[in-house]
């Protein structure tokens, strides 16, 4: 047998090393562009001002997914607030109606009868208020569900996408780094440029196809994120509208039962001030006046006391 009909010629063997050489070389120059153009980004140099433009409409839609991102946390947090501020003020409400209550059942003229209707009233509506929890609980929910599945799916994508790009990039920096640098009379510059090429397509192919599923899940993001909303304030304003509706008939009907009721006038606390004021003066006099008199008695005595020393010292 002959080695020739059944080995691996020496020819294949060394295309076959310079192949893989010039793979791990590939790998390394491409990883090297890849990490320049990050440093690129990160320290905010100025790139290339059509490569960005190209780029304009992909930004732009960046921009209202990271809206998105932003006025969902918001949201979050305001929702929040709002219940327990409503939790707040339907206790302050509740506890001002009960003492109305308490001190209308004490006054047995028509004024005890204004306070216990009044109180009822405010212990009615502090009730009615805590029914606006139930809109706004499901309101969170909704949208805590929407910022874990919607927006972080939209955010998995831009961050490939983004990758994507910083290779792309990369590779357009290495194929004008090689093009300054090409001698179309040299053969071995030649293939190295068109292996640049092939690259730059490559990665072209994959964020043209990302950059588009972005901006799709972008439109779809804001246009979910306008009928849930929609969707749910319904609910909220509703509610709303019923608790409003149901306090002010309340109120109004308060206000006729007791319509042509004698005023209070607070002329006579007006009058209290006179008497008030003069008897804050007086202790004020008699304050100062003690303080006169200490002042004095420490005066003679620290008199008293100079001599004693001047004869202790003769």
């Amino acid at each position: 047998m002959e080695g020739g009909n059944f080995g691996c010629s020496r020819d294949y063997v060394d295309r076959f090393i310079q192949s893989q050489d010039s793979s791990v070389v590939n790998k390394f120059q491409k990883k090297y562009w890849k990490t320049k153009q990050t440093l690129i980004k990160v320290t905010g140099k100025k790139e290339d001002e059509h490569v960005v433009a190209s780029d304009a409409d992909l930004d732009a839609k960046l921009e209202v997914f990271h809206s998105i991102q932003r006025t969902c946390m918001e949201l979050l947090k305001v929702i929040e607030q709002y219940q327990r501020r409503i939790y707040l003020i339907s206790q302050e409400e509740n506890e001002l109606g009960r003492f109305l209550r308490s001190q209308g059942s004490q006054d047995k003229t028509r004024a005890g009868k204004i306070m216990q209707a009044t109180g009822k009233a405010l212990c009615f509506s502090s009730q009615q208020r805590l029914a606006l929890k139930n809109p706004l609980c499901r309101l969170y929910q909704e949208v805590e569900t929407f910022r874990y599945r919607a927006i972080s799916d939209t955010w998995l994508t831009v961050n490939r996408m983004e990758q994507i790009r910083t290779e792309y990039r990369g590779a357009l920096l290495w194929m004008k780094d090689v093009s300054q640098e090409l001698d179309p009379d040299t053969d071995k510059q030649m293939e190295k440029f068109r292996k640049v090429q092939a690259q730059v397509r490559t990665t072209k192919t994959s964020f043209d196809k990302l950059k588009n599923d972005v901006c799709q899940k972008v439109d779809l993001l804001g246009a979910s994120r306008c009928n849930l909303l929609s969707h749910i304030l319904t609910t909220y304003q509703t509610t709303l509208l019923h608790f409003w509706e149901k306090t002010s008939h309340t109120m109004a009907a308060i206000h006729e039962s007791f319509k042509g009721c004698q005023h209070y006038e607070l002329s006579t606390l007006k009058a209290l001030q006179g008497p008030m004021n003069k008897v804050a003066k007086k202790k004020g006099k008699k304050k100062s006046k003690a303080e006169t008199e200490d002042s004095s008695h420490w005066k003679m005595k620290t008199t008293v006391m100079q001599p004693m020393k001047e004869m202790k010292i003769l």
